[in-house]
């Protein structure tokens, strides 16, 4: 398995998804994270996809809500592409659209069999964890209903061991609520790594590297 979780982007560790990847091919942008802002959705690919054409990549949209109900083309789809690229946005309505796909069931398959490697940030590496108990503080789950059609689910795909909180001190959070969920997360003693925008959590095999300024346990 080799994911690259990340707070924004790349962070400062471009070089190691470039490792987990080899050289740059065709990359499946999956923007469903924001399926909740139609007005903004346009541009939140284009804000993806420029970056990933300067560092040489192919990007095409996978749009999740294409496969609604249709796991296994969803399957042939994604086996097609070595590296999905799943921005951020609602984690709430990324954790929905990957239900609706089946992507929660496909992504773990495709993951376990190595034959492509997951980058997400913010939304896209929070909903790898177990649990999104506690990110509706930042991300809102009311949008879920409108947006996909069914109720908000608190469970994410458990493919790394603790919970993920992006943003840390990140111009990005201005009222410094990311910080807050971090610092409710220590208090309750609840296992989760705070990530600043510079930093990334790589998985390859069974190795968990933490690429980190502050580590929270």
């Amino acid at each position: 398995m080799r994911l690259f979780l990340s707070s924004y982007r790349f962070g400062a560790h471009y070089d190691r998804l470039a490792a987990l990847v080899g050289e740059p091919g065709r990359v499946a942008l999956i923007p469903n994270a924001c399926d909740a802002w139609p007005e903004a959705w346009a541009g939140a690919v284009t804000s993806d996809m420029v970056p990933l054409r300067k560092l040489g990549y192919a990007p095409e949209t996978v749009d999740l809500r294409d496969f609604v109900d249709s796991p296994a083309e969803l399957e042939r789809t994604l086996a097609d592409f070595p590296l999905l690229w799943v921005r951020g946005g609602n984690t709430f309505v990324l954790r929905a659209q990957f239900a609706r796909s089946g992507a929660d069931l496909v992504l773990p398959k495709l993951l376990a069999a190595d034959a492509l490697v997951y980058a997400g940030y913010s939304a896209g590496a929070c909903v790898m964890t177990p649990d999104l108990h506690g990110i509706e503080s930042v991300d809102d789950p009311a949008e879920v209903a409108p947006t996909c059609g069914i109720e908000p689910q608190w469970d994410g795909l458990g493919l790394v061991d603790r919970r993920i909180v992006p943003h840390l001190d990140s111009p990005t959070d201005p009222t410094g609520e990311c910080g807050e969920l971090a610092e409710s997360y220590r208090a309750a003693g609840i296992a989760h790594w705070a990530l600043t925008d510079d930093d990334a959590i790589v998985v390859d095999g069974d190795r968990t590297e933490v690429l980190i300024s502050r580590a929270e346990s």
